[in-house]
């Protein structure tokens, strides 16, 4: 037996026209509350609150950042700004890191000679041979 599998699940569907349900609530919202303010407030301060709340509705209805809508993103905003932050700091003394850049600059200065053997592959591992035979004390006997 066969079952369809659901495609695009993520999709919101159209419920309202070309809205879907959380746009139209988003509209329905700020339309009303425009309305109030033109019925219960004078004109100039209806337009005063009524254009701040026509253009949250209309952004949180349309508007996306980064593919995320605008109140996913309001409410990260206002969760890191209440959420508890915690800041780090290292110390390092001064005299530590003195100590430090002068044991930099000692290295630099002793840099092998140009007329220096170097020490190869060969010579390394003979050099770790010799290191690894002992001679027997007579102590231990």
């Amino acid at each position: 037996m066969e079952y369809q599998v659901p495609q695009f699940i993520e999709v919101e569907d159209k419920i309202v026209g070309p809205l879907t349900l959380r746009q139209f609530i988003y509209l329905a919202g700020a339309a009303g509350m425009c309305i109030v303010f033109f019925f219960y407030l004078p004109l100039v301060f209806a337009v005063l609150l009524g254009v701040p709340v026509a253009a949250l509705g209309a952004a949180l209805a349309f508007y996306k950042i980064n593919g995320k809508t605008f109140i996913d993103m309001a409410e990260a905003a206002f969760n890191y700004y209440i959420g508890a932050k915690l800041f780090l700091w290292k110390h390092e003394d001064q005299k530590e890191s003195a100590r430090v850049e002068a044991a930099a600059d000692a290295a630099a200065k002793i840099a092998p000679a140009r007329g220096a053997p170097r020490l190869t592959g060969g010579k390394l591992s003979e050099l770790a041979w010799s290191l690894d035979v002992q001679k027997p004390d007579s102590s231990e006997k």
